[in-house]
């Protein structure tokens, strides 16, 4: 069987005017997945800070056989849903972080770590009768879900900072999914867009906003609505002949949704764009079910379920085949796989069954617990560590340990 990867076939569509080839540079893409995504790349993105991956410097690494590749320098940062949380505290920080400075991890710690754990104590949506309370009230209350959730992540992480207080550099897209035309919602500082209804340049959307559309999973935290003038649109910028949606409603009114929806790995902006890619994915394992419930609820549910598994599935197809193939480098890690898969020397003590249990973690936005934050967090660190060694550049120096002393059980 041939390992090449057949790319005309690929779910990650090229869209008009967009690179044929891609360009040096690094992408760090970091997935969907409530509290728990947002807690294990926090760890991930420590290790990736502490290797010196976020600085502008060029990175020169060496291969496993000892050929030395040149990959650039962190060009882009890709989120959807709980990874948004993480990368929208990281965006507003960078100032802040010096990343090209000397103990970049102590004030990765002081203004990235710190808040978010905070956060993490905080139950906003959950599966327990907790949870459940806080959406009731939050549906019965006055305003919708969504302005509850914008409301809470205005107060506990982003304030009234707008996508304008983002770095020109790297490239921060906190991704939704457009349920109106189908097609990905880019949330950036110099414009946001959707390729068919046009975009909107220098756009002063609060990260509040942005981040509760790309973590506004259905239905409970779902809608996440807009309200715009056509006159905000940069004339003529929306999709050609059917494609173009460049007027009302879709001008006016989106409506988003989690961009785990449309694309769960935040990849579709960052793979046909730059060939070094960072991938971290904390979405939830799929569970195999012998007993399907029939009731409409469960069943379509569960319909949903096997759907998003499928295009899951042909993502992560399309990125470890082209990393296999050397169509592109970089490095591919999972919250559900085994660490040893990456065959990384001096890889950190993780046992399989311990961080299995941390893969199924309900994906919610309930309250996690010191331990829990701390388990997630060093299992992000430590996957994210043995890919990066394992497969992107081994004359990488090995950690001296986990983040916190309790590891990942």
């Amino acid at each position: 069987m041939s390992s090449v990867v057949d790319t005309s076939l690929s779910p990650v569509d090229a869209l008009p005017g967009e690179r044929a080839a891609p360009e040096q540079g690094i992408a760090l893409c970091l997935s969907g997945g409530g509290y728990r995504a947002m807690l294990f790349h926090l760890g991930a993105v420590w290790r990736v800070a502490e290797l010196g991956l976020l600085g502008a410097a060029n990175h020169t690494c060496r291969k496993a056989d000892g050929s030395l590749h040149s990959a650039g320098s962190l060009q882009r940062i890709s989120s959807v849903s709980g990874g948004s949380l993480t990368a929208g505290v990281l965006g507003l920080k960078w100032p802040a972080l010096a990343v090209d400075q000397p103990n970049v991890v102590e004030r990765y710690i002081e203004h990235v770590v710190t808040p978010i754990r905070a956060f993490a104590g905080i139950t906003l949506a959950g599966a327990d009768p907790k949870g459940v309370l806080k959406m009731i009230w939050n549906i019965v209350s006055p305003g919708s879900v969504n302005d509850h959730i914008i409301a809470a992540y205005k107060k506990h992480l982003f304030g009234d900072a707008t996508l304008q207080d983002l770095p020109d550099s790297p490239r921060f897209v906190i991704n939704a999914s457009n349920l109106q035309s189908g097609a990905l919602w880019r949330f950036m500082k110099p414009y946001m867009r959707d390729w068919r209804v046009g975009e909107i340049k220098r756009p002063t959307v609060s990260l509040a906003q942005a981040a509760a559309a790309s973590s506004a999973f259905p239905p409970v935290l779902a809608p996440a609505p807009f309200n715009f003038a056509d006159s905000d649109y940069t004339p003529n910028s929306g999709g050609s002949g059917s494609d173009n949606l460049q007027h009302a409603p879709f001008t006016t009114g989106p409506i988003l949704a989690d961009g785990g929806v449309y694309d769960n790995l935040g990849l579709e902006t960052t793979f046909k764009r730059y060939q070094t890619l960072l991938v971290s994915n904390a979405g939830a394992p799929f569970n195999v079910e012998g007993n399907v419930h029939s009731d409409w609820v469960r069943l379509g549910k569960r319909c949903i379920d096997v759907m998003d598994n499928q295009v899951l599935s042909l993502r992560k197809r399309l990125l470890v085949g082209n990393l296999a193939a050397g169509f592109r480098s970089g490095a591919f890690w999972d919250i559900e796989q085994d660490i040893a898969v990456h065959h990384c020397p001096n890889a950190l003590s993780c046992a399989p069954d311990k961080t299995m249990d941390l893969a199924r973690i309900a994906t919610d936005l309930e309250a996690k617990d010191d331990a829990t934050q701390e388990r997630l967090i060093n299992w992000g660190y430590a996957v994210c560590d043995a890919a990066i060694r394992g497969h992107f550049d081994s004359s990488l120096p090995a950690p001296k340990g986990f983040p916190y002393a309790r590891g990942v059980g």
